[in-house]
C-alpha cells in the first residue's frame, strides 16, 4: 500500500502545473492545498497507476483506498482514493462491505466534491445492486444529523431516471425540507432536476403539493421554464 501512496504522489506530480494550485485550492475553499492537476490528465495518470499495481481481494482494495484517503497530504491523493474506488477491475468488490469505507469518506470528506460523486456513483450503485439492505440504510442517512449523509441519501438516485423509486426519493427529500443550509437546499434541488428529465409532470405535482420554495424550486424546476 506504501508503494502505490507513492506511485500516486509521483504520478500527479508529474502532470500537476503548481501554477494552477492556488486557484484551485481558493475554488474548492479547501484547507487542503492541490498540487495542480486538472481532471484529464489526473484520472488518465491514475488508470496506469492502478493497472499496474493490483489487488487480488476485497480487503486488500479497501485497505489501499482508505490509505490513500487517511494519508492525503493533497487534495488530487483523495482524488485518487476515489478514482481507485470506482476502478474497473474492482467492480465485483462494490458490496455492502465497502459502506463503513464510504461512510467515513463521506462524513470526513465532508465537501460536495468529495461527496456528491460517492453519492451518484458508489451508494447509487449499491442501492441498485442491493435495494434491500440499502433502502434502510438511506432511509436512516437521509434522518442523520450529518448533513453529508444526508445529502447522499438524497442524491443517490440521481441517474436512475426511469428506476427512481419515488417514495424513497421523497422521503430522503423530507427530513431536509426545512433545512436551510445552501447544500442541503441545493441537494433537494438537484435530484428533483434529474428526475424531472424522466417524469417532469411528477416534479411539478410534487414541488407544488410541498410548496417548495427559494433555491430548491428554483434548481427542481430549471429545465421546466416555470417560475
Amino acid at each position: 500500500m506504501e508503494t502505490l501512496r507513492k506511485a500516486v504522489r509521483m504520478a500527479l506530480t508529474d502532470v500537476a502545473d503548481p501554477a494552477k494550485a492556488p486557484a484551485m485550492q481558493a475554488y474548492m475553499k479547501s484547507s487542503m492545498p492541490f498540487l495542480g492537476v486538472q481532471a484529464v490528465p489526473r484520472r488518465a495518470a491514475l488508470r496506469r497507476v492502478f493497472a499496474e499495481r493490483p489487488f487480488d481481494d476485497a480487503p486488500g482494495w479497501r485497505g489501499a483506498v482508505l490509505e490513500l484517503w487517511r494519508e492525503a497530504e493533497y487534495r488530487e491523493e483523495r482524488y485518487a482514493a476515489i478514482e481507485l474506488t470506482g476502478f474497473r477491475r474492482y467492480r465485483g468488490f462494490q458490496t455492502t462491505e465497502t459502506l463503513p469505507m464510504y461512510e467515513e469518506m463521506i462524513v470526513t470528506g465532508a465537501w460536495w466534491d468529495y461527496v456528491d460523486d460517492l453519492a451518484v456513483h458508489r451508494i447509487g450503485g449499491l442501492l441498485a445492486a442491493f435495494p434491500d439492505t440499502m433502502r434502510p440504510l438511506v432511509l436512516r442517512w437521509a434522518h442523520d444529523d450529518d448533513l453529508w449523509k444526508r445529502r447522499t441519501a438524497i442524491l443517490c438516485q440521481n441517474r436512475f431516471k426511469s428506476a427512481t423509486d419515488t417514495g424513497l426519493l421523497y422521503a430522503c427529500i423530507a427530513p431536509s425540507l426545512s433545512d436551510t443550509h445552501f447544500f442541503a437546499r441545493k441537494a433537494i434541488g438537484w435530484a428533483l432536476r434529474e428526475y424531472a428529465k424522466t417524469n417532469p409532470g411528477e416534479v411539478l405535482r410534487y414541488v407544488d403539493h410541498t410548496g417548495i420554495a427559494g433555491l430548491s424550486r428554483r434548481e427542481a424546476l430549471k429545465n421546466l421554464r416555470v417560475t
